[in-house]
């Protein structure tokens, strides 16, 4: 499962290997903040609060945009945090800079 908090909405939803975090809050209607999808604009930066390991490896256009201090703390993007296949608990917060 996967718990998805955006500004005013929060949803439980199954996880969905391939898909990104992204994709499921739009998917469940969660008001997550976005613009591009593409890993450029970081408003879809959000915090792995629980199951960080669970989604695939942090990307190119996450090192790009953020800093290695934001990785330590938990930052990812929610259009690159992509679910890993068999996923278990994930938890994650919309942060934009914002």
């Amino acid at each position: 499962m996967i718990e998805l908090k955006g500004k005013t909405k929060t949803a439980v939803v199954e996880a969905e290997a391939g898909l990104s975090l992204l994709d499921l809050a739009l998917k469940h209607n969660v008001d997550w903040s976005f613009s591009c999808a593409r890993g450029t604009c970081a408003r879809c930066r959000c915090l792995i609060t629980e199951g960080g390991d669970q989604l695939e490896g942090i990307t190119d256009e996450e090192w790009d945009r953020l800093e290695p201090e934001e990785f330590e703390e938990g930052f990812r993007l929610g259009c690159q945090a992509v679910v890993k296949a068999g996923s278990g608990h994930i938890a994650a917060v919309n942060k934009p800079y914002f």
